[in-house]
């Protein structure tokens, strides 16, 4: 038997799948953990409990789907992305890792840009701008601000590649997220030396680097006794959560987009060649496909806001959160626009295309003829407009977007999805299997270990699309006109955002 397991470690929890080289589920299992927040903006958690969720969805998955240890060829790995973890010469952990939405480094992205000698040199340097979220100026915030910590520094890895390393002794990370940490030359896949030059960073902390589908490694003698595995089990290079996700849809040719509606929201292109956006409000990054790239645009708080709403202000019998479904149902039964409530989905800062970490949330055009409904309405409708944000830019720049390919929590839904449809202007499809990421890097496990000659072939045999939402013209056009409004606000209230931040400082 021939299983391939795929791993995503996200930022509320881990989640494993195995499949065989058809694509048919075989098993899956998650488990979750905190994220810790000491101060506003901040976001942190115990990379111990990556390892631990891990190990034990493996177990699970291995259980459930009643695998030998010789079943298991290859291992994928995916991640929530640009997280730092710092480890000792001992491969310690020195403190709590930063994640992907900390906010506290805005001095440092500032500080980055003005050693390469300003944004558009960068640009040329790295494809992408300096924002908080990535791991270059999370080491220099390191240095600032704990220099005791900093003088204990010999190694960063990403969120996944420190769960590679309880794996499998190995110190590596593959180019997809490697793109994130702002250290890695796109273009060439390969470290940049003249940036680590300038911000007097030692090329030695970083690992070295794979293409996603290449082995880094087998697993230890102790770690596979404790899954239930081989030695002969090999992990490859993976890809972080945007690249995997996009694998896993198929979205490996030019005219296929996907719209990921985790806890952010993502939209995500395939690119032959490695263009970027002047600007700097789209990432350039390598895709998971080898030799190929990617453009993706950001929103920090998208099913997330949806989350936070539902936590927070939602609460039925028993003081438990009301469901989803049921906050989506009165949703759709109010009409589009939500009679003139706007939400914007700041909640933490935002990055394409304001790259603005003082962003705050905020519902705007409240009264007293508002219920509920029009609230959750309101949220699903702007972070649509957020990703629309993302989109608009990308087909500006030449994408074609014929076809949006759905995923993430917020995917389940058809309302969510006929949303997008109609605000996007295009088809929106509804994946056969949507396992997210760990479908993603379960098929790169599959052409590392030989099942495919290439991950094209991989995803041409086992992705498929299921129900389509087609733009209604009517809804299209009003979209048209309130995405004008949900821009004009966040011009109106940005200086206010920095007032407010000096305010609370």
């Amino acid at each position: 038997m021939s299983v391939l397991l795929g791993v995503d470690i996200g930022t509320s929890g881990t989640k494993t799948i195995a499949i065989d080289p058809t694509g048919k589920l075989l098993g899956q299992a998650s488990a979750s953990y905190p994220c810790h927040h000491p101060k506003p903006l901040w976001s942190e958690q115990d990379p111990a409990d990556w390892r631990d969720a891990t190990f034990k969805t493996i177990r699970a998955v291995v259980k459930k789907a009643k695998l030998k240890p010789a079943d298991v060829r290859a291992i994928g790995l995916s991640g929530q992305m640009h997280g730092s973890v710092f480890l000792d010469k001992s491969d310690e952990v020195i403190r709590p890792a930063l994640l992907w939405n900390d906010q506290r480094t805005a001095a440092e992205c500032d500080e980055i840009e003005s050693r390469a000698g300003g944004r558009k040199k960068l640009i040329k340097m790295v494809a992408n701008p300096a924002l908080t979220g990535f791991q270059a100026p999370k080491i220099l915030w390191l240095r600032n601000n704990e220099p005791r910590n900093f003088a204990r520094l010999k190694q960063v890895l990403l969120p996944k590649d420190y769960v590679r390393l309880q794996l499998t002794g190995e110190s590596a990370t593959e180019v997809s997220d490697a793109s994130g940490t702002l250290l890695l030359d796109v273009v060439k896949r390969k470290w940049s030396k003249p940036l680590l030059t300038k911000l007097d960073l030692d090329p030695a902390l970083l690992p070295k680097c794979y293409e996603s589908e290449e082995a880094t490694g087998t697993l230890l003698p102790a770690v596979a006794k404790k899954l239930g595995l081989s030695t002969d089990c090999i992990v490859v290079g993976g890809a972080g959560d945007c690249a995997a996700g996009a694998v896993g849809n198929g979205v490996v040719q030019r005219g296929v987009v996907n719209s990921s509606l985790g806890t952010s929201g993502v939209v995500f292109c395939h690119s032959d060649t490695p263009e970027y956006d002047p600007d700097g409000r789209l990432h350039t990054f390598c895709h998971a496909v080898h030799g190929k790239w990617h453009m993706m645009g950001v929103t920090l708080s998208a099913a997330g806001s949806l989350q936070w709403f539902a936590d927070e202000l939602c609460h039925g019998p028993g003081g438990k959160p009301v469901p989803f479904d049921k906050l989506v149902e009165e949703a759709a039964a109010t009409p589009a626009g939500a009679d003139g409530l706007f939400f914007l989905p700041y909640l933490a800062g935002e990055r394409t295309p304001h790259a603005d970490p003082l962003a705050r949330g905020a519902f705007v055009g409240l009264t007293q003829s508002h219920n509920r409904g029009h609230l959750v309405r309101a949220v699903l409708e702007g972070v649509t407009y957020s990703l629309r944000d993302c989109l608009d830019i990308m087909t500006g720049l030449g994408v074609s977007a014929k076809e949006v390919r759905a995923t993430g929590g917020g995917a389940k839904s058809e309302f969510w999805r006929q949303l997008q449809a109609d605000m996007f202007g295009a088809r929106v499809a509804a994946m056969a299997a949507d396992e997210g990421p760990a479908f993603g890097v379960a098929l790169l496990a599959a052409v590392g270990a030989g099942e495919y000659s290439s991950i094209a072939e991989a995803c041409s045999a086992t992705v498929a699309t299921t129900s389509t939402c087609k733009p209604a013209l009517k809804q299209r056009r009003f979209y048209d006109r309130g995405v004008e409004v949900y821009r004009s606000l966040y011009r109106s209230l940005k200086d206010d955002y920095r007032a407010i931040a000096d305010l609370n400082a």
